[in-house]
């Protein structure tokens, strides 16, 4: 509907201006310009012009007239009518959450009119001849929000907007000014295009990169692009899809054909050669293929050169160059790549979707728009929960076996039979005397997690952990090789700017990081960083931080142990100390809870001070600073988050003593494992901080990003801003928009990798404690990917794209972790589980049916013989002369009374027996299947190889066939001898092979 603006001189005055109009002139930051001086003016001005746009839309379709001589074109249907609602008494305007969900009054793009048209007015105010249109206002060609012309372009529509540089325009310093001046010369120096918007308080810099740019940077970083169809190509292709394509998959497609992708908004890829890019092969690139020069490509591209600029002219130093640094000092606010409105709800609404939650993943779509690192993640963590499934339907199975096999139990059947067996205190002077068939339900629920299902659950974890890890190398290389990344290492990449400024700040390194020519131009220089003189005291420093932290964490772990010790030894407020659900249950819930609080706040406190120590450190490339940064973090995080699963599965119960000579901490007795065992506490310690951290990621990741954007849009609706530089930005395209979103840090991954690596920790070293932990992995992943995607879509700016072959040091994390599991599950079977005892008595006393395998465990105490006798008052247990401990101990009529009788040592020998034969043969176990899984398969290698002589030929029969035209050329206009013509045809194709290196 097209209307031309009114020039109407409505009475409406600016006393009678409502809170809304006001706010709409509040946020609305003019050009410097346009000073306060004319505000008056202007608030008239747009009071005016919001009652003319609004008349021509409603009342006035299709009249056309003079007035500003701007056309509006508001969107069709419920645009319209949203645009008619804004103007009416009690309109709400919608939040932010509701315009990125669709949702709020107007409903679709709609929801944006409001600042749309307050853009417009500034934009006629301005003078523009051209109205920026952005959401919810389109221009006379566009059909909605993000189809103008330049919504996402510089203003002559064609160029399109690659990076964006933001800074305060009206509180800039002097100094400040200067720097960008320099800085931004600097770029166009670089070939750069970069123009200017000055319409609101935050001056944006549009930045656009020409294809000569990109060209010369993309093969400065040999980066591989698509090739266009090589002949002989189609035959390899073939044959190696058979791996991808065989019967099973084909059958597995067609009855998994509901989570497909939808091939019409994400069709197949056809397969291509990659070959290292090169200005000399130009002819021979697919440059319409999707993979060529992609976005991410080019926005890494743009960030190389950023964070190479100087910008302090005449000291061109490696301490005065980069966008971060420029950012670091606020010189810039922020600088951000864009997010594309057609690829970035085409991923809403295909995967970043809880409805979606059974699809496969885009990962090529992925990939052309996060980056290869970013896409790595998500189909690591999709290929993780898709390797969950198997052995979470194991675990319910062997779940099941104990609620089916629950009365067959002769453990629990004998506790909740006897009524005669007088167990001793638990505490020295507060607790009573207790019934050994108080402890039923526990000893039941206890059978449910410690029956002969126990081995063959966590024997099948440790083989599953080596499965998964060797499966996800051989998929993540067809990936890699997919994506032409094949061959793409750390040493590819350039020196951090950081790294490079730390080493011009050195004393002993300052001659060698500046190569000065006789024009007095410094070039900057990469010297070797010697390891004992320069490198040591930073990372000794580093770990040895490090190292003060872990043994905080386990201060903090023995805290918790010596509370639930006191907790025992007096009378708590939780509850009687004597009842069995105080004992099995509340005390070990508290402390959980208690635990997982000093888990998370210690986890916060190490997590900002880790970047700071690796910020310390000599690390030259991302690379190197990434994997630094992420071992400090996780060997942390396992001490922090797994020392006190560690201590009930190794530690409790252990060394308690017996009654007439008790093992104390700090005066108080050791706590004591429940006549059934430890493993019932240690399933419901993993379930709480297991559960417990997965509820708190959840709302650092979601619900605080959501509670912030709310928090702004209500300052912004209410007034609530304390100053003019926290007002919002109108949003009236693209680069306005992300800026106010959250920014996307470079280690940004690193949060989601240790979330599920820490996960994946909790299933392999303590899942045969709770067979179901799986499951609650598998539900939880099914919903992080879903999650991680919202968030990078909806709340965080574009990241950088970077490139990557694998996971990084994450890999080499969860090999050490599964090994440390294999360890882990032997020691808690033999030590906290009845397996090994059961068959010694079995063997012993040849009682198979374990009739009598209760009274075996249970040693008998003479109460006279208490250090510190009960005061029992009341209780019925007065007259109590005999009662019984969980210990293996002669009784005391013995010769020896209580000391460690012969069945003690067979079980002590069982025990260790055990370790060694099972850590042993586990070992051995895995050993094969990493010796029988290639890193990569045999079919791919074969293609590679295959495709590298295929490109080879290639290559260097173009090379052929150039030469024979410049020899052509040359003999129609400098003819030359016969040998001079044979050199060069020589000299073209030995270069042809020695550029032929690296390929595929």
């Amino acid at each position: 509907m097209y209307s031309a603006v009114r020039t109407h001189d409505y009475d409406y005055p600016e006393s009678e201006m409502d809170e809304r109009e006001s706010l709409y002139f509040d946020t609305i930051s003019l050009a410097e310009s346009e000073a306060a001086a004319a505000a008056a003016a202007h608030r008239k001005s747009i009071s005016q012009s919001r009652n003319t746009i609004y008349h021509s839309a409603v009342d006035l379709a299709g009249d056309e007239g003079g007035g500003l001589g701007g056309r509006l074109r508001l969107g069709g249907g419920a645009n319209a009518e949203h645009a008619a609602l804004a103007w009416q008494p009690g309109y709400r305007q919608s939040t932010a959450l509701e315009h990125l969900n669709g949702g709020g009054g107007g409903g679709g793009s709609g929801d944006h009119t409001d600042a749309a048209i307050a853009a417009q007015m500034i934009a006629l105010q301005n003078g523009r001849n051209h109205l920026p249109t952005g959401i919810g206002v389109t221009g006379d060609g566009g059909q909605g929000g993000g189809d103008d012309e330049t919504y996402r372009r510089f203003d002559d529509g064609k160029r399109s907007v690659d990076f964006v540089l933001a800074y305060n325009g009206e509180t800039q310093l002097e100094e400040h000014r200067r720097k960008c001046e320099i800085f931004e010369a600097n770029l166009q120096r670089e070939g750069l295009q970069l123009e200017h918007n000055k319409v609101q308080r935050v001056h944006f810099i549009k930045i656009h990169a020409p294809t000569e740019v990109l060209y010369r940077y993309a093969e400065i970083l040999k980066i591989k692009v698509p090739l266009k169809p090589i002949p002989g190509q189609d035959q390899i292709f073939a044959e190696s899809a058979h791996e991808f394509k065989t019967c099973l998959s084909r059958m597995c497609k067609s009855l998994f054909s509901s989570v497909q992708l939808n091939t019409a908004l994400f069709p197949e890829r056809e397969p291509r050669i990659h070959l290292e890019f090169s200005r000399n092969y130009l002819e021979l690139y697919d440059t319409e293929h999707p993979n060529f020069l992609d976005a991410s490509t080019r926005y890494s591209i743009i960030n190389f050169i950023l964070q190479r600029q100087h910008f302090v002219e005449g000291e061109e130093t490696a301490d005065n160059l980069g966008i971060e640094k420029l950012v670091q000092d606020g010189v810039y606010t922020c600088a951000y790549t864009l997010h594309d409105k057609d690829d970035r709800d085409r991923l809403l609404k295909e995967w970043a979707n809880i409805s979606k939650w059974k699809n496969l993943q885009p990962l090529d779509q992925i990939k052309d728009y996060f980056g290869a690192k970013v896409a790595l993640y998500f189909a690591w963590l999709g290929f993780y929960t898709q390797m969950l499934i198997p052995i979470s339907v194991f675990g319910v199975l062997c779940f099941l076996y104990g609620f089916i096999t629950w009365s067959s139990d002769p453990i629990s059947r004998d506790i909740c039979n006897d009524n005669g067996t007088i167990m001793c205190p638990q505490c020295d002077r507060s607790c009573d005397y207790w019934r050994l068939n108080e402890t039923c339900t526990s000893s039941k629920f206890n059978y449910l997690i410690d029956n002969n299902m126990t081995v063959v659950f966590a024997f099948s974890m440790a083989i599953w952990a080596v499965v998964y890890l060797e499966f996800w190398k051989r998929y993540s290389a067809g990936l890699v090789h997919r994506w032409g990344l094949t061959g793409f290492t750390h040493h590819v990449e350039h020196p951090r700017p950081q790294y490079l400024a730390k080493i011009s700040r050195s004393k002993r390194l300052a001659g060698k990081a500046y190569e000065q020519d006789q024009t007095g131009k410094r070039t900057v220089l990469d010297p070797d960083v010697p390891f004992w003189s320069i490198k040591f005291l930073p990372n000794f420093t580093s770990y040895s931080i490090m190292i003060l932290f872990i043994c905080i964490s386990v201060i903090a772990i023995a805290g918790i142990i010596i509370y639930r010790m006191a907790q025992r030894a007096s009378h708590s407020i939780l509850g009687s100390e004597n009842s069995m659900t105080f004992k099995v249950m509340i005390l070990p819930m508290t402390a959980g809870i208690i635990d997982l609080i000093v888990i998370s706040l210690l986890d916060i406190m190490y997590s900002s001070l880790a970047v700071k120590l690796t910020n310390y450190e000599y690390c030259r490339t991302q690379t190197e600073y990434d994997e630094s940064l992420t071992i400090k973090n996780y060997v942390f995080q396992f001490v922090n988050y797994y020392s006190s699963l560690f201590y009930i599965a190794f530690l409790k119960g252990k060394f308690v003593g017996y009654p007439a000579k008790y093992n104390r901490v700090l005066g108080f007795r050791q706590e004591e494992c429940n006549p059934g065992g430890c493993l019932m506490e240690l399933c419901m310690q993993l379930v709480i901080i297991m559960a417990g951290k997965q509820a708190v990621n959840a709302i650092v990741e979601m619900l605080i990003p959501y509670l912030m954007r709310t928090f702004k849009e209500l300052s912004y609706r209410h007034g609530w801003y304390k100053s003019h530089q926290d007002q919002r930005l109108v949003p009236y395209n693209q680069f306005t928009e992300d800026y106010n979103l959250l920014p996307a840090q470079n280690n940004s991954l690193y949060v989601e990798y240790l979330e599920m690596v820490v996960q994946f920790g909790f299933i392999t070293l303590f899942s045969l404690a709770f067979p179901l932990a799986p499951l609650l992995a598998l539900l939880n992943n099914v919903i992080e990917v879903r999650l991680d995607a919202i968030k990078m879509l909806r709340f965080l700016r574009r990241p950088v794209g970077m490139r990557a072959r694998d996971i990084g040091v994450w890999h080499n994390i969860m090999t050490v972790v599964t090994r440390i599991a294999v360890a882990s599950s032997a020691m808690i079977i033999a030590f906290s589980t009845n397996l090994i005892p059961k068959i010694v008595y079995a063997a012993s006393m040849g009682d198979p049916e374990l009739n009598n395998y209760l009274n075996f465990t249970l040693a008998v105490f003479n109460t006279k013989d208490f250090q510190v006798q009960p005061l029992l008052g009341g209780s019925q247990h007065v007259n109590e002369t005999v009662c019984r401990y969980t210990e293996f101990r002669n009784s005391p009529d013995d010769p020896h009374p209580y000391k460690r009788p012969m069945i003690y040592w067979k079980i002590l020998t069982g025990r260790l027996a055990f370790i060694v034969i099972y850590q042993n043969i586990i070992t051995m176990l895995q050993g094969i299947l990493r010796w029988a899984v290639p890193d990569v398969s045999g079919r791919l290698l074969k293609r590679i190889k295959r495709e590298n002589f295929l490109l080879r030929e290639h290559i260097i029969e173009y090379e052929k066939r150039h030469a024979m035209k410049l020899v052509q050329t040359e003999l129609n206009g400098h003819p030359k001898s016969d040998g001079e013509l044979r050199q060069r045809n020589n000299e073209t194709v030995i270069r042809s092979r020695d550029d032929a290196t690296s390929f595929v």
